[in-house]
């Protein structure tokens, strides 16, 4: 676990970084310098071209991952990541001749609601080609276990980027129309300095060949691109159907209440930056009892610092809509269900990556296309009925559903499940802190008052984990801690 413990740890702190400037731009910056009409347009375009995304990269991301580790001649290799750059043409070509004499069709179908969105198609469609081979570079590099840059363009770059764009929309020093345009062009800039670093650590050749497994790798990718479409649909049809059925600015309100949530993720994109091909390799080297020790690992990882981020964002929620725009105030159920989602994925483990990465991944693929069935059936008979709060219970159902099916597949197939007994005093602590905190409050200024609240809980909870020596890894970070400290208070003595 050094590996995974070294990149989980870089990516963890590139993760928060990138989330820190992410919680700036939605919560103090977009709603501050854009109108809530500008604001629900933009989240818009990037829920449609994360929509859009797995379909142009024709599963290739995921395939990359998988097949790469098999090879053992440097030719082979050459030869298979050729063919992962020319393959996403099967479906982007039709694609861009789709969206090319289809425009109007396109931008009356996403107006059909805001008419404002119509004139956006092609912005929407260059955003998810980006997105789509940044991706498939992503990958590129995961696969030499060096995931921390990667990351930082993921989780970084953009974020920054886009905060400079609305400093200078803020001062009038460019329009909405060209921060826009500018939006599209951050997200091509990220792709193109991704294939720059993919290439420096392994360049494809020049000669065209199939490797001698490629009717293997094409059918994987055409089958992965209805997991990675259905995965995608359940993370973002919330927005993009809110769109069609409410007023734009609602998709502003309910696109701040879910990344408000999403930091809960951090920690699981972080970890599973590594632990994905670390989770193909094993699989290929068929290592069963590394797999089940990575398995349970990672979930009570991710448990124990998911479900501390989710408690403390719901027990400091009322004061961190104090610093927000009255607007944006009103989507505590929406926090709390889709961070109860993200509590639940993190329960999982390496769970998708051992599916995704398995002979099984067929059976996982169409019960994920049947669940994106019913997460849009789900959006289209509670958004009309409950709004924002419809949008979240069907992604909160859906998921729980999904992950549900997952854990008992893995189990059915594997014989091994993430839960220990662990799990359950994590749990279990949890809860005992969030109903004890949950009535103590102070009259300070709201940002001390989270900061107060935050590390009373935070002390407690390693304390706790620490005396009751719950997981491995939290035991020995803080035993290096606290034995470090102990030899700098010795050493005037010595």
């Amino acid at each position: 676990m050094g590996i995974v413990f070294k990149q989980t740890f870089s990516n963890t702190i590139v993760t928060f970084v990138g989330f820190g400037i992410g919680a700036i731009n939605t919560l103090f910056l977009y709603t501050n310098f854009l109108t809530k009409e500008n604001y629900g347009l933009v989240t818009v375009i990037l829920a449609t071209a994360a929509l859009l995304m797995p379909l142009l990269t024709f599963g290739v991301q995921n395939t990359l991952v998988k097949f790469y580790s098999s090879y053992k001649d440097s030719d082979d290799v050459k030869y298979f990541l050729n063919l992962m750059l020319y393959l996403p043409l099967l479906t982007i070509i039709p694609f861009t001749l789709f969206s090319y004499f289809g425009t109007d069709f396109i931008g009356d179908f996403l107006a059909e609601k805001n008419e404002e969105v119509k004139g956006y198609v092609w912005y929407i469609y260059f955003v998810g080609l980006a997105m789509s081979y940044f991706e498939i570079f992503y990958s590129w590099v995961k696969v030499h276990m060096k995931s921390v840059f990667g990351n930082f363009m993921k989780e970084v770059f953009g974020r920054l980027c886009i905060a400079i764009l609305l400093v200078l929309v803020h001062y009038n020093i460019i329009t909405v129309d060209l921060f826009l345009k500018s939006l599209v062009g951050v997200y091509v800039l990220r792709m193109v300095v991704m294939k720059l670093y993919a290439f420096s650590l392994e360049i494809p050749s020049l000669k065209f060949r199939l490797p001698k497994n490629y009717s293997s790798i094409i059918k994987y990718s055409a089958l992965i691109i209805l997991g990675g479409s259905a995965a995608v649909i359940l993370l973002e049809i919330d927005k993009f159907m809110l769109n069609q059925y409410l007023a734009i600015e609602n998709v502003a309100f309910y696109g701040v209440s879910v990344f408000i949530a999403t930091v809960i993720t951090v920690p699981s994109r972080a970890m599973h930056q590594i632990t994905h091909p670390l989770t193909a390799k094993l699989l290929n080297s068929k290592d069963k009892p590394e797999l089940r020790k990575l398995y349970k690992k990672s979930s009570l990882t991710l448990f124990i610092i998911s479900g501390i981020i989710f408690l403390l964002i719901i027990l400091n929620l009322q004061e961190l809509y104090k610093l927000m725009p009255v607007a944006y105030r009103g989507g505590m159920l929406v926090v709390f269900l889709i961070g109860l989602t993200k509590v639940l994925d993190a329960l999982l483990g390496n769970s998708n990556s051992i599916l995704f990465n398995s002979d099984y991944y067929r059976a996982i693929l169409v019960m994920g296309v049947l669940l994106a069935i019913v997460v849009v059936l789900l959006n289209y008979m509670l958004i009309p009925a409950y709004g924002l709060s419809g949008a979240a219970w069907a992604t909160f159902i859906a998921i729980a559903s999904f992950n549900t099916v997952k854990i008992g597949y893995v189990y059915a197939k594997f014989k091994m499940h993430p839960f220990t007994l662990d799990t359950l005093k994590v749990l279990l602590l949890l809860c005992l802190l969030g109903g004890v905190f949950f009535f103590i409050n102070f009259n300070f200024h709201p940002i001390l008052n989270i900061a107060i609240k935050s590390i009373f809980i935070g002390v407690v909870y390693i304390f706790v984990l620490y005396k009751l020596r719950v997981s491995e890894d939290v035991y020995s970070i803080v035993s290096s801690y606290l034995s470090k400290k102990e030899t700098k208070s010795k050493a005037p003595e010595e």
